[in-house]
């Protein structure tokens, strides 16, 4: 049992206890099959979240190019449905049976050579996260090593996502053009589309989605975590130590990209198309968002900040057709200026610093009650005098230690 909490204290895990509750128990018990689909689909956009909180978070790296990462993964995902869905039976009616739909409307007559790898389930798990990492690895790799970061690598990863969004759009016959890759029913001939097919891939999902957050959360808290933070804030001095920190990034980067890739896998099995509205400019800075709301320095903040923002998308959109875009960028500008940090940030700096004064306060009564029993034990409880108000906790700064007497934390 020690060790147990030793380890969950080390880690930090009692929020990701928290959350695995909430995604495993309350929400699957609570809510109908259709919404929890719903919720599904936003689990797969915190795989981007979670990764951009190791690079922009941890590695001071912003990316705004993560949608093309997720849309990788993806459409690898995509390509292996499509061709299970284009067998000769189902497709007989074309003019070339066994291909997929739209490569016959383009006058494609034979399979592409780039498609043949993803016949097989096996290659095409592996090409899911090989095919984002791989990219990523080409991204950072130039970027890096030529000292290229801050807001100039913020735009180049945003070119990619346009450079790569057009290039899905003109290779209709390839990629099925803007209309994406559609009606994506089986894997291995088991129907995806049933309620009990969607129970699982959410349980899966949410499954990957937590080991992902462990697996970060062991990096953050290596040596790798600890020289990740000393390159956000101090490059040169760590450079100077004789570390090469354009490999420590582009890990970091590679890593982001590999996760985004796996939700973006699921995204495609659960939702059943994926398209190349997923992969362009405006998705890949929806996915900051979503890190930046819920704290883009806490893993478990990233997927609360996701299912938040997706919530009140669909909740705005449903109630509000006409205003739901300008009720979204009021809560996005207001959460931000409230509260810089995010949600995780607020918890931090508010709830846990009340939670902890209220204990203390209430052990410090405990401890003075008990006294004054021991002293008068003729007295009634009652009867007993009432103890003087207990000290509140000095307030911290955000590195945990103690603010100077007289100094709050607004005047900080």
């Amino acid at each position: 049992m020690n060790t147990i909490k030793s380890l969950v204290k080390r880690y930090q895990l009692g929020g990701l206890v928290l959350l695995a509750l909430l995604l495993v128990v309350v929400l699957p018990l609570t809510l109908d099959i259709f919404r929890l689909n719903l919720v599904g689909k936003y689990l797969t956009y915190a795989f981007v979240a979670v990764g951009l909180v190791m690079v922009w978070g941890y590695g001071g790296v912003l990316s705004l190019g993560q949608g093309v990462f997720f849309g990788l993964g993806g459409y690898a995902m995509a390509m292996f449905l499509k061709l299970e869905a284009s067998d000769p039976e189902t497709t007989k009616i074309q003019s070339t049976p066994g291909i997929p739909d739209f490569m016959d409307w383009n006058q494609i007559t034979q399979l592409p050579l780039m498609w043949l790898p993803f016949k097989s389930l096996t290659l095409t798990l592996l090409l899911v996260v090989a095919v984002p990492t791989v990219l990523a690895w080409i991204i950072s790799f130039a970027m890096f090593k030529r000292r290229v970061g801050g807001v100039y690598f913020a735009i180049i990863t945003q070119a990619v996502a346009l450079i790569v969004t057009v290039l899905i759009i003109g290779q209709q016959g390839y990629t099925g053009g803007v209309n994406g890759m559609t009606d994506l029913k089986t894997l291995l001939g088991w129907d995806t589309r049933t309620d009990s097919a969607k129970y699982i891939l959410y349980f899966v999902c949410v499954g990957l989605l937590l080991a992902s957050i462990v697996l970060c959360r062991w990096i953050q808290t290596s040596k790798l975590g600890t020289l990740l933070l000393a390159m956000r804030d101090k490059e040169d001095r760590v450079r100077f130590s004789g570390y090469d920190v354009s490999n420590f990034r582009v890990f970091t980067f590679c890593l982001a990209a590999a996760l985004s890739g796996i939700g973006g896998a699921l995204f495609s099995l659960q939702v059943g198309f994926m398209s190349p509205s997923f992969v362009g400019i405006v998705p890949s800075i929806e996915m900051v968002i979503f890190a930046a709301v819920g704290g883009r320095m806490s893993l478990v903040g990233a997927v609360y900040g996701t299912l938040l923002v997706n919530a009140g998308k669909t909740l705005f959109s449903e109630s509000f057709p006409d205003l739901w875009l300008f009720l979204m960028a009021a809560l996005f500008i207001g959460v931000t200026m409230a509260f810089p940090m995010g949600l995780a940030g607020l918890w931090e700096d508010n709830v846990k610093p009340w939670w902890r004064r209220r204990q203390l306060e209430r052990r410090t009564h405990a401890a003075r009650l008990a006294a004054a029993q021991a002293a008068y034990p003729e007295l009634p409880a009652a009867a007993h005098p009432a103890p003087p108000a207990a000290p509140t906790a000095p307030e911290a700064n955000a590195y945990g230690a103690p603010l100077p007497d007289g100094v709050g934390r607004q005047g900080a």
